[in-house]
């Protein structure tokens, strides 16, 4: 991918692509069975993309992304930072 995706991306969410890329490598060998490794998950999203998320908006997130049983991608990651 070149830099000019990246800054576009940066540009949509505010967010600078190093932070999007820890987070992303912090989540790629998460479990996303344990309840504790999803909540901390949701939480370093809400504080990246610089957005309080409620204590009931976390626990439907929490709750929905276990009962999914799947893990969470850079398209899951994009749209949480508030991106299209």
């Amino acid at each position: 991918m070149n830099d000019s995706f990246f800054r576009k991306i940066e540009s949509k969410t505010g967010v600078p692509m190093e932070e999007v890329f820890a987070l992303a490598n912090a989540i790629q060998y998460a479990d996303f069975k344990d309840e504790n490794q999803v909540r901390k998950i949701v939480q370093k999203v809400s504080q990246v993309a610089r957005k309080d998320v409620p204590q009931h908006i976390e626990d439907e997130l929490v709750n929905s992304i276990l009962q999914s049983g799947k893990g969470l991608n850079m398209n899951d990651i994009n749209k949480m930072l508030g991106g299209n």
